[in-house]
């Protein structure tokens, strides 16, 4: 079994180049000209799941940013956008509506396939996708770690891929997932934007600050009674983000 990536754009030339790509790097694709076909090739699932999505943001019937933000209602599938649009505002705005990383046109076809690798092994070696390819993992065996971390009424469950507060889902992507796990394992302890990137990402990259900012409100909008005054995940200013330790 091979990862199947669906490649979104409403130019065929691109379309091709990418098929191309992928295929030699080892990957099954499927094309859509919009995010119409998008969204539906995703949720068809079926004997063909999606594993990795990469949308062009500027395109006809359904843009990009509308598809994520579609997807994302049913699925964590990992998104990565490919747009000519490389200003910080576009940047944020996509992973504010969904993306896990962003690349800019003209892009390189080695960066694209390494960004792809990523992605796609950390997705499935932290169990964010479903149907993904088993692969090698040096991780101990589930009886010998905790897979369950508390703190006041915020529960994640590493297992389950699950986080509840007061006793309700809070129905966090991959990303914010992961994000929220290094921190919880880590109570108190604090982290900057660089080494939460670094972490979770895996590699270093342009606006790393906006970047996880991002992610960060978006965790706090579903865990947090009040996300401006939060109880949980609060910010250590000068130095980073932490989770607190509640009774």
């Amino acid at each position: 079994m091979v990862y199947t990536v669906l490649v979104c754009d409403d130019d065929a030339d691109i379309r091709a180049a990418l098929d191309i790509y992928l295929t030699q790097g080892g990957y099954q694709v499927v094309q859509a000209a919009d995010g119409c076909e998008a969204v539906a090739a995703v949720e068809a699932g079926g004997s063909q799941p999606i594993h990795l999505v990469i949308l062009d943001v500027m395109m006809p019937r359904m843009d990009g940013i509308q598809a994520a933000v579609t997807l994302r209602r049913t699925s964590n599938v990992p998104i990565l956008f490919l747009s000519a649009k490389g200003e910080d505002t576009d940047r944020v705005l996509g992973l504010t509506m969904g993306g896990d990383d962003y690349l800019t046109k003209p892009f390189n076809p080695v960066e694209l396939l390494a960004r792809a690798n990523a992605m796609l092994r950390r997705y499935a070696r932290l169990g964010g996708m479903t149907n993904a390819p088993a692969v090698a993992t040096d991780a101990p065996p589930a009886s010998e770690v905790s897979t369950v971390y508390q703190t006041g009424g915020l529960v994640l469950d590493d297992t389950a891929k699950r986080v509840t507060i007061d006793g309700r889902d809070a129905p966090l992507t991959a990303t914010e997932f992961r994000i929220l796990r290094l921190l919880m394992t880590h109570q108190e302890q604090v982290f900057s934007s660089e080494q939460i990137y670094a972490a979770v990402w895996g590699e270093q990259a342009f606006n790393v600050p906006k970047t996880v900012s991002v992610h960060i409100r978006h965790i706090r909008e579903k865990i947090e009674i009040n996300p401006s005054e939060p109880e949980y995940l609060t910010i250590v200013y000068g130095f980073g983000y932490k989770v607190a330790k509640r009774q």
